[in-house]
């Protein structure tokens, strides 16, 4: 479990929509024995109906959504245990409110990737209800979490294992695994 002088960590797996967060999220779960929580089953109805109309999401219909992850990442570590999240934290208030919910028990593991390589891959998912037109909305909503504390940036043109021994050296040297 992610722990820096004892304290259990967060960590949030983020990115735009298909850059696999979800696979990334999970392997690193597997490695350290940790709950993983997929961030897109806890967006409120309303949310998901928007995106499948390929509707881009507001600040305000995200806040809610990213107040309920912080209350589940909260309470995992109010219980003494880490937590892997999968959320695109696409801006720096996003993050920022993430960190106040958590006390700034929290780093970020930033998969960045190429629009057509992103492309490729949303093209390639299947049963996923955000539809790949809105990947220009995200790109345009991403600001980079260059030069933020705690965030590793993760290559996505590398196969999900790779990607996920990149992500864990790069949290060790962080001192957070």
């Amino acid at each position: 479990m992610p722990k820096t002088n004892g304290t259990p960590y967060a960590i949030i797996v983020m990115g735009v929509s298909g850059c696999g967060k979800s696979s990334i999220g999970l392997k690193i779960s597997d490695a350290l024995g940790m709950q993983f929580v997929e961030g897109d089953q806890l967006h409120p109805a309303s949310n998901v109906e928007k995106m499948s109309k390929g509707i881009p999401l507001t600040d305000d219909d995200r806040m809610p959504w990213l107040d309920l992850i912080g209350q589940t990442m909260k309470a995992s570590l109010d219980r003494g245990q880490g937590v892997i999240v999968s959320c695109s934290a696409l801006k720096r208030i996003y993050r920022d409110r993430l960190r106040k919910a958590v006390n700034g028990k929290l780093c970020f593991v930033y998969l960045s990737g190429s629009k057509e390589l992103l492309t490729k891959r949303m093209g390639e998912r299947k049963g996923h209800f955000m539809p790949a037109s809105l990947l220009e909305s995200q790109l345009a909503t991403l600001e980079v979490p260059t030069g933020e504390l705690g965030v590793v940036t993760v290559d996505i043109d590398n196969t999900i294992k790779g990607m996920a021994e990149t992500a864990l050296r790069d949290l060790k040297s962080l001192g957070v695994v």
